[in-house]
């Protein structure tokens, strides 16, 4: 039925097949945003949903409580998509645990961008690699959109950006800031060096020039900021591709931060110095 401009469908039964794409979600083997299986992407909570909505993330379906439905009403309006109206205890059981949140919604992986097409316009990029943990990769994300990084390049060895962990914890930003994965590695930091980037590799590395120092330098050109896996960080040959080392100054005998702290700090290095460079054009 029509409710308020919304495709409600009220759902009783937890095996209905029509809820399939939130089924087993915790699966190790089945959930159904597995890249290799439904190739879903998962949103969950109404400000996930939100965020998707708008994205180039088309939902196709919505599955949620009768509270969300309500949260979510003006969003939902016109939408295609079925809502389907469900209690929190058939939730459960179709996802396989409870979900606080209320609401998810699915849709469908679109073509993957390409590298040259989200660096196209950008003026701050941040490149990973080895980034292998999804909450992470998510708090990357969400660090990228508040602090002005234009879009996101994954070299080797990280995890899935789509995984709904990494989209969750991003709150819904991984879905809206682009992203594309580099085809050759290290070898496709050419192409932002083709595009008039300064590449800057995070070290710890005591002999590096500072953070700050390093980005008061690049005001007004194009920037990629590299940051590597906790632990391990950058590979030397990954280090040897960029144009320029540089750390953030540490105290008390600790050699390095959270990656995801690390990167939140260089963004904002970044974002704090003047933009002369242009709009971005890209999406």
């Amino acid at each position: 039925m029509m409710a308020n401009g919304v495709n409600v469908v009220d759902v009783a039964d937890p095996t209905d097949p029509r809820l399939d794409d939130f089924r087993d979600l915790n699966s190790i083997d089945r959930r159904p945003d597995l890249p290799t299986g439904k190739g879903l992407v998962i949103a969950e909570g109404v400000l996930v949903v939100q965020r998707m909505l708008p994205s180039r993330f088309t939902a196709r379906a919505l599955l949620g409580t009768d509270r969300r439905l309500g949260e979510l009403a003006a969003d939902l309006d016109g939408l295609d998509a079925p809502f389907y109206r469900v209690t929190a205890e058939v939730m459960a059981d179709v996802v396989g645990f409870h979900l606080n949140r209320g609401v998810l919604a699915s849709a469908s992986r679109p073509a993957e961008l390409t590298v040259p097409r989200v660096i196209d316009g950008a003026t701050t990029v941040a490149v990973l690699e080895g980034v292998n943990d999804h909450e992470n990769l998510g708090s990357v994300f969400r660090n990228a959109a508040g602090l002005g990084v234009d879009a996101v390049v994954f070299g080797s060895g990280c995890a899935d950006p789509l995984y709904r962990r990494a989209v969750r914890v991003s709150m819904g930003h991984a879905l809206l800031v682009p992203f594309a994965k580099a085809n050759d590695w290290p070898a496709d930091l050419k192409l932002l060096r083709a595009a008039e980037f300064r590449v800057l590799a995070m070290t710890p590395d005591p002999t590096a020039p500072s953070l700050a120092d390093a980005m008061t330098g690049l005001s007004g050109q194009r920037v990629a900021i590299l940051v590597g896996a906790e632990g391990p960080g950058l590979q030397e040959h990954t280090m040897r591709s960029s144009d320029l080392r540089v750390r953030i100054p540490m105290s008390r005998g600790t050699d390095s931060l959270n990656v995801a702290t690390a990167a939140a700090l260089a963004f904002y290095e970044r974002d704090r110095q003047p933009a002369e460079v242009g709009p971005v054009t890209a999406s």
